[in-house]
């Protein structure tokens, strides 16, 4: 099927073209940089922002959250929420 959208430009508030699932990791980065998160199991999560030097924690995030944040990294230590998926 073709895609109507495909040839417009991509952009920080547009909606995202690849979703990926994220296993948290405490040494690797994210395969791209994501627009946002999706939270199937709500918990903690501790992410490193794109534009940021140390790690950042989210406490409280409810199940089928969405989290508006770039981020390049999701770490396993302190982050308990699952079925995270990146949107990029």
């Amino acid at each position: 099927m073709p895609d109507p959208f495909g040839s417009s430009s991509d952009s920080v508030i547009a909606p995202a073209r690849h979703a990926f699932p994220i296993a948290p990791d405490n040494i690797n980065d994210l395969p791209r940089f994501t627009k946002a998160l999706y939270i199937g199991t709500g918990g903690t999560i501790v992410l490193r922002a794109v534009g940021s030097d140390a790690d950042v924690t989210f406490t409280n995030v409810q199940d089928g959250s969405f989290l508006d944040v770039r981020c390049r990294a999701i770490r396993a230590a302190g982050t308990t929420a699952a079925g995270i998926v990146g949107l990029a």
